[in-house]
């Protein structure tokens, strides 16, 4: 029997899960880590937390499986991309707590930045916007902010990395620096057109190279799992960011193929094939998984893809359960938003820590609207669901401005997507089918089906979308006119929420 393990590290969670040679998930375990929240706008993790938790549940997930280690042919990592760590390459000691891409402690910098006028450049070579969101303006403020931190990582003594690259040093015993180009192409310090770290980027934001990952394909031996993680010596043999590893989980390697996972943000990726797209509407270009057999990331088949990202999602779910007991779990919203007809004119901005795709907004902030006496519970929780496929709405009309191309189905995954209330909803909105696959693990699967191609125990990506299949799809229902009032009324919230915080 030949199986991988599957590490996908999210936001709020690590979660492990063994597949079969058959690409069917087997056996799970997954674990919650604590968040921390210093500042208004600032959020960060305990590194050493999430190494621990991901280590622990990988062994629970294969112990589970009734497996051996030698019976695992590879690991695949997806990640939480852009959150920033850096680390001293000779203790392995975290300087800092990890810095979440939530984080928005850099917006000022962000501002100068574009007053400097080196937008065009950086969007030119990386596809990104410049936005606290991405690594770069991240791990600038950790080597002015901690003692010495600049002048040692300008000596190779520190190492950064995005969390893909910390479990690797983890797994490899501090042998192994690595990462991939999905992961890279998020720092706003990778060129995606040459595959490789800019130099002219990393002089205008101010990051030594020393400090910097190697670069290889996204299916890759990167390294080896040492046997004091699982009691055997494993490829690392994939790595991928959480969503472009959906993206390829969910079978979508065709330029025009989409998908949406809706986790703690939501994140929309339409495959644009060998083609990088510069956005002119407020999207991002980056780069797909590469599975190119090439020494590293330079000489790979590039492939790309048009990504809209939208900062709240199962947050504003979580929000509503943790902050202000609307209900006990997470799934109860569904029945709770179910229980009025509509949302009784209330709309919900969830901007908790600005606003992301199209709008790029930091000092954006949250916005509930159109209260009256007689609103409950029920149409805030209604409102709450609606935001989450307003915002995808947005992303997926710039999308088709961008690329020319005309949503024909929308795949999606994440947490959310169990929730048929909204995918209906979303399905009206976008006025495209939504179509939720059988395995809605697509973020792990993607990490998967990437080890498995780097072990070889795959031969191609078309065996594995072959196994795609569909659980339940939902059309449209909606009139014409009606969506275009919610989406008029939707609109005109966000536009009241932008920029509110400067007036602070």
């Amino acid at each position: 029997m030949s199986c991988i393990l599957a590490l996908d590290q999210g936001t709020t969670s690590s979660r492990a899960i063994v597949f079969s040679e058959q690409g069917a998930p087997i056996a799970s375990a997954q674990r919650e880590f604590h968040q921390y929240f210093p500042q208004p706008g600032w959020v960060e993790h305990d590194a050493m937390e999430i190494w621990h938790s991901q280590r622990d549940v990988a062994r629970e997930a294969v112990e589970k499986a009734g497996i051996e280690p030698t019976e695992l042919r590879g690991i695949g990592i997806a990640n939480q991309r852009e959150t920033t760590l850096i680390w001293d390459r000779q203790t392995g000691e975290p300087l800092y707590n990890a810095i979440v891409w939530q984080d928005r402690r850099t917006a000022g910098q962000c501002t100068e930045l574009r007053s400097a006028g080196v937008e065009t450049i950086i969007r030119e070579k990386t596809g990104l916007v410049i936005d606290p969101y991405f690594s770069a303006t991240k791990i600038g403020w950790l080597l002015d902010h901690l003692p010495n931190a600049r002048a040692r990582a300008e000596r190779g003594e520190l190492a950064f990395g995005t969390i893909d690259t910390w479990l690797v040093w983890q797994m490899s015993q501090s042998r192994t620096h690595v990462t991939d180009p999905s992961n890279a192409s998020r720092t706003m310090l990778f060129n995606i057109h040459t595959g490789d770290w800019d130099d002219e980027l990393l002089r205008i934001l101010r990051v030594p190279r020393p400090i910097l990952p190697d670069v290889y394909p996204s299916a890759h031996v990167f390294g080896m799992a040492a046997p004091e993680f699982l009691g055997e010596a494993i490829p690392i043999s994939g790595i991928a960011g959480d969503q472009q590893a959906a993206l390829f989980g969910q079978g979508c390697h065709r330029a025009g193929m989409a998908k949406n996972t809706y986790g703690t943000g939501c994140f929309m990726l339409m495959h644009t094939g060998q083609r990088a797209v510069i956005s002119a509407n407020g999207l991002v270009c980056t780069a797909a998984a590469q599975i190119g057999r090439a020494r590293d990331a330079r000489d790979t088949e590039k492939e790309y893809a048009l990504e809209g990202s939208v900062f709240a999602a199962g947050s504003v779910v979580q929000w509503l359960r943790s902050e202000l007991h609307f209900f006990r779990t997470a799934a109860d919203i569904e029945a709770l938003a179910a229980s009025v007809p509509d949302n009784g004119g209330v709309y919900f901005v969830p901007g908790f820590t600005g606003l992301g795709a199209p709008h790029w907004d930091p000092f954006a902030r949250g916005l509930l609207i159109g209260l009256t006496r007689g609103s409950t519970r029920a149409h805030i929780a209604r409102a709450a669901l609606e935001s989450i496929a307003f915002q995808s709405a947005d992303v997926l009309q710039a999308m088709q401005l961008d690329s020319g191309e005309k949503l024909s189905e929308l795949r999606v995954d994440g947490g959310a997507a169990a929730n048929d209330l909204l995918m209906q909803f979303q399905a009206d909105i976008l006025g495209a089918p939504v179509l939720r696959p059988r395995v809605v693990e697509t973020t792990a699967l993607g990490a998967a089906a990437l080890a498995g191609l780097g072990t070889g125990l795959w031969s191609s990506r078309d065996v594995l979308a072959s196994n795609w299949e569909v659980e339940r799809r939902f059309l449209p229902q909606m009139n014409a006119q009606a969506v275009t009032d919610l989406m008029a009324r939707w609109r005109e919230a966000v536009r009241r929420s932008l920029r509110f915080a400067e007036l602070m």
